[in-house]
């Protein structure tokens, strides 16, 4: 028996898992806390997920909220050129993440992120992992929170602001937030299935390729009242290119989320997967790229953290895209808080020793408890940080973690192991691995400092 099959995550009856939640969780950049391969699906992959069904779950996983950042990132690298080349050089090391973990996968016979890990590196670094999982999402939930006070501004000041000029206290943001949060997000988050939300996935796709679509078209054709800041063409110093990493790494991050869509497939087997990830962020990369550029070159220097946030209140299809990605990040959000709320329940368990709870007063208790604390925790954050940039530059370096460091260190585990003679290629797997992990540790202290240091400890007088 594998490790997946006695995990504590892997136990569906009691941590409420549904194949919708599963399908929901990897349409959301979010840490799947199960795999859809059932114990008695092993030997009947019929029902599996073909190829392209594959890809479409790995592009879906990656998109998400965080484009809204990538104009901005690519002002901070120093222009287009800066910003095209370091998501080009990313590529290569994002696609082999995502084979290394399937491969690992195969080898440890597990079909989660954090119990792959587990599995080849040991329990530190499983619980490392757990933990790292649990602030990523934790982080992302604030982001959204973040988004929907954003776009919500935007959208009552077209509204109330062509009746009178006056500030109300019903269009503060933090009114705002608090009272969508109370009043949808917290009674979406306490359930314990989240399968009900199956549908919403449909309306994130439309919602995310809408905006990207609408930010292309106001760049060919930009409203006559909105005039683009200084363009730069290259970079003060070689160092404002990382400035970007956080929100490339965030914004690509499917990594947690592609150990059961590989599980979940037909034939899951190294060659076709390798065909579904490249062909996945290809994809990504043109989405984000025409994003970047289009949003970038539309406002320059000027362009927000948030690119919807440099466009007139009163354009339209503008404001058509903020509804979509209120509702993209208000239906998100409890599905975030569902996997980093099962993590945190698995460490619990473990540190308890106990098995999954079967006393369902007890259980409902906890969930809501660890609910209610998790959600004001992030309301009190969102309502104090003044934009989603800043969460992204923290979290972007977490990241890396999950594209960079967990599978290098993996495939250098899973080679050490083997006992065949050590050959070039094995050298230069090895080799390979110790790279991805120098990278992903650079890439995580390099943002992490940097992001403390500018948005903590340099800014202390923020609003």
């Amino acid at each position: 028996m594998s490790r997946a099959d006695r995990s504590i995550n892997s136990e569906t009856e009691g941590l409420g898992y549904s194949e919708d939640a599963g399908e929901r969780a990897w349409l959301l950049q979010s840490p799947s806390v199960d795999s859809v391969q059932l114990p008695n699906q092993s030997d009947d992959r019929r029902g599996g997920t073909t190829s392209l069904g594959a890809v479409f779950i790995v592009v879906n996983a990656a998109l998400g909220a965080g484009l809204l950042n990538f104009p901005a990132a690519f002002n901070m690298a120093g222009g287009v050129t800066a910003g095209v080349a370091l998501q080009m050089c990313m590529m290569v090391f994002i696609i082999s993440g995502l084979v290394i973990l399937a491969y690992c996968s195969q080898v440890s016979n597990e079909t989660t992120y954090q119990e792959v890990i587990r599995a080849v590196c040991g329990k530190v670094l499983g619980v490392i992992c757990e933990l790292a999982i649990a602030v990523y999402t934790f982080g992302t939930c604030i982001a959204f929170l973040i988004i929907i006070g954003d776009q919500l501004d935007k959208l009552l000041t077209a509204v109330f602001g062509a009746m009178d000029q006056e500030v109300h206290w019903y269009t503060d943001r933090k009114f705002t937030i608090s009272l969508t949060s109370l009043l949808i997000i917290l009674p979406l988050s306490i359930p314990k299935e989240i399968g009900f939300q199956k549908y919403a996935s449909t309306l994130s796709v439309i919602g995310t390729w809408y905006v990207t679509i609408i930010i292309i078209v106001k760049y060919f054709w930009p409203d006559k009242d909105v005039s683009p800041g200084l363009i730069p063409v290259r970079p003060a110093s070689w160092t404002d290119v990382f400035n970007a990493m956080p929100t490339i790494c965030f914004g690509f991050q499917c990594h947690v989320s592609s150990v059961p869509v590989f599980n979940s497939m037909k034939k899951p087997e190294i060659r076709p997967w390798w065909a579904v990830v490249t062909a996945s962020i290809i994809i990504c990369l043109f989405v984000y790229t025409g994003t970047g550029v289009c949003g970038f070159l539309s406002f320059g220097s000027t362009v927000s953290q948030d690119v919807l946030m440099s466009y007139p209140s009163n354009d339209v299809p503008v404001a058509i895209a903020r509804a979509f990605i209120i509702i993209c990040v208000v239906t998100s959000y409890p599905i975030l808080h569902f996997c980093g709320r099962a993590v945190l329940e698995g460490l619990w368990l473990r540190f308890k020793g106990e098995e999954v709870e079967t006393d369902v007063a007890k259980e409902r208790r906890r969930r809501i408890l660890q609910t209610i604390i998790w959600f004001c925790l992030t309301l009190i954050l969102a309502l104090f940080i003044p934009d989603i940039g800043r969460v992204i530059s923290l979290i972007g370096g977490l990241a890396a973690c999950f594209i960079f460091v967990f599978p290098g260190l993996c495939l250098i585990q899973a080679k050490l192991s083997e006992h065949d003679v050590r050959s070039a290629s094995w050298h230069g797997m090895v080799a390979f691995g110790v790279v991805m992990v120098t990278i992903g540790a650079f890439i995580f202290g390099q943002t992490t400092t940097n992001a403390i240091y500018k948005d903590i400890i340099n800014h202390p007088g923020s609003q």
